[in-house]
């Protein structure tokens, strides 16, 4: 079944621009958010998502209340909810595999049971801007596509990507928003940046940068996030990339070198020192090849319940 929008069909090809222009409601929410100021989200009850990692759960969750993503330039936050069970699933999509990405995305909210409660599915479209590679363009046209490829009727509530999020400063181009957050269980959307991308943010972060797929990193009936094991491929010229000034970095390892936030490079050298000490991280940083298991504890903050050694 189709993408809908006000219960319309909704015809595809046609830029986000010209979709909202011929549905006001879309327009005046993604004016709505705009225009919102940008709220500072704390570590308490937050599930903090990155980049090709999904998180899903639902309103009887008693650790997580808040699902958040920011850093987003050319990348896109996805939100999908079911309005019956209250089943929320948020994702930083890149462009990656959006084909792959999307069903992972729907069976992680079918994974929920929805019987004789009624309700829609609604999905929330976030990020990107008018970059000049046509990157942000590209990923909108390939996630609307797929979510139209869907069985299930998927209604579109918020659409605030590429065009329709953008601005310009001195001839560049630059995205309004970077991130949001979603409350749980109110369903409220938001603009919002984090102080914490926790727990093991550099290890994630290197799963991302050495071309890891989407993964879930979220289990909602033992409440635990779950982080690997991964493994990868030791990264290209590590040590080449560590020696270049900040521009090479920002120029070479960014999709909008430009529009980053002003932690991008320091972001990525730490990733980069990372991979270097780290090459290979199976055994190292997954002793005996088992996940490392995180609960948030009675403060909302996040508690490692499994053993890890590396230093």
């Amino acid at each position: 079944m189709p993408l809908l929008v006000e219960g319309r069909r909704v015809w595809l090809p046609q830029s986000a621009g010209d979709l909202v222009r011929a549905h006001p409601l879309l327009e005046e929410r993604a004016r709505l958010l705009r225009g919102q100021s940008v709220q500072q989200v704390g570590p308490q009850g937050l599930l903090y998502v990155q980049q090709r990692e999904l998180a899903v759960t639902s309103p009887k969750d008693g650790s997580i209340s808040i699902l958040g993503s920011d850093d987003a330039t050319t990348c896109h936050i996805v939100v999908l909810r079911h309005t019956g069970n209250g089943a929320t699933c948020l994702t930083h999509c890149d462009g990656t595999d959006t084909k792959a990405e999307v069903p992972l995305i729907m069976n992680s909210i079918k994974s929920f049971p929805s019987h004789a409660q009624g309700g829609r599915l609604e999905v929330h479209l976030v990020g990107g801007f008018s970059d000049d590679r046509q990157l942000s363009q590209k990923l909108t046209y390939q996630l609307l596509s797929e979510f139209d490829r869907q069985e299930e009727d998927i209604h579109l509530v918020t659409l605030c990507v590429t065009e329709l999020n953008d601005r310009e400063e001195n001839g560049n181009h630059f995205p309004i928003i970077y991130g949001i957050a979603v409350n749980i269980k109110t369903a409220e959307i938001y603009r919002a940046s984090f102080q914490d991308r926790g727990p093991e943010e550099q290890l994630r972060a290197a799963r991302a940068l050495t071309g890891g797929p989407m993964i879930s990193i979220y289990d909602a009936k033992t409440e635990q996030l779950r982080i690997g094991p991964y493994s990868w491929m030791q990264f290209p010229h590590v040590d080449f990339w560590l020696q270049q000034d900040d521009k090479q970095v920002l120029e070479n390892l960014s999709t909008s070198p430009l529009a980053e936030p002003p932690h991008f490079v320091e972001h990525i050298r730490s990733t980069l020192m990372f991979l270097k000490k780290y090459p290979s991280p199976t055994n190292v940083l997954f002793p005996g090849n088992k996940a490392l298991l995180y609960k948030k504890n009675e403060d909302g903050l996040w508690e490692k319940i499994s053993s890890r050694s590396y230093q």
